[in-house]
């Protein structure tokens, strides 16, 4: 295959929007190419900027939330980037909410990107084509946003993309119970209780949210989950979530913890590739070459394994 004219990291920046978006559209059509891995490679070399993952359950205001977080971070002169992971149609195999109809942004602002990706076969969760876009996005903007449908599965998945993982609570709706007993408490960084206007409802949840949270063991020196209370709608708690969001970047910056975090996120990247083309089996029969395998660059990595396991000569 002739190599796209955007492959290098440098390219895709200067052409802007258009750029990331063609370079995502490859990201679903390229998979595997040498030359798309060394793209994505300079990408997580270059890894400038921060992600956030936005999860909760249907219905909780997470995409009127991650309106009210581009327009803050907007505000602040950040650029941002939006990656909306959607149920997928069994028809079509594409995402079935559409990211504009949800989220009110500018789009003739050159510094907000907004894209919806389907899950594919992940139950909500992340496909390996949304891996390879947040490793993208985050090299081009200073603010990522990953907003996944909460549907179950999404909820570990967030945790193989995000730096901070927010986890949106819905008062009234009964999900701090079931969050309790599905261990979903030991994910999330920060909990935002949505629809804080409900009143004496939302504080419930809020105390609900703490309890559960009061569970978990944590060591000493372990982050401390803030409960944040916000309205998009009424724009109160807003500021107070994005503090909070700061104050977790900040707590990452310290003694090497974003770094060593990646890391671990960039191994289980491969895994989770290997694992979803080849199985179980596959992965075993990979664990020789994968303790060989760097993961300063997974997606080479990711096609030095599929080529081992297909017995696939490489291309010059």
């Amino acid at each position: 295959m002739a190599r796209e004219p955007l492959d290098t990291l440098a390219a895709v920046r200067a052409a802007g929007k258009t750029g990331v978006a063609r370079t995502l559209t490859a990201i679903e059509t390229a998979a595997g190419e040498d030359w798309l891995a060394a793209l994505l490679d300079e990408a997580v070399a270059n890894a400038t900027g921060y992600v956030l993952g936005l999860t909760g359950p249907p219905g909780v205001g997470k995409s009127t939330l991650t309106s009210a977080l581009v327009a803050t971070w907007r505000g602040e002169g950040l650029s941002v980037a939006v990656l909306a992971v959607d149920p997928s149609s069994r028809r079509s195999g594409g995402a079935l909410l559409g990211d504009r109809t949800r989220m009110k942004t500018d789009p003739a602002d050159e510094s907000v990107f907004i894209r919806s990706m389907a899950a594919r076969d992940r139950l909500g969760g992340l496909s390996d084509h949304s891996i390879a876009a947040v490793a993208l996005l985050r090299a081009v903007y200073d603010m990522v946003l990953v907003e996944t449908v909460g549907i179950g599965q999404s909820e570990g998945d967030i945790a193989l993309v995000a730096d901070t993982i927010v986890l949106c609570v819905q008062p009234g709706s009964g999900d701090s119970l079931q969050f309790m007993k599905a261990g979903i408490m030991e994910l999330p960084d920060i909990v935002a209780v949505t629809k804080a206007d409900m009143g004496d409802v939302a504080r419930r949840a809020a105390a609900d949210v703490e309890g559960a949270l009061s569970l978990n063991h944590r060591a000493a020196d372990d982050w401390p989950v803030p409960v944040v209370q916000v309205s998009a709608p009424a724009a109160t708690g807003v500021d107070g979530l994005v503090e909070a969001v700061r104050n977790h970047r900040d707590f990452m910056a310290e003694a090497g913890r974003l770094d060593a975090h990646r890391d671990r996120l960039h191994e289980r990247w491969i895994r989770e590739a290997v694992r979803e083309s080849h199985g179980r089996t596959g992965l075993r029969q990979a664990e020789g070459l994968l303790s060989r395998t760097g993961h300063k660059c997974p997606f080479a990595a990711i096609n030095r394994v599929a080529e081992a396991l297909e017995g696939r000569p490489r291309l010059p």
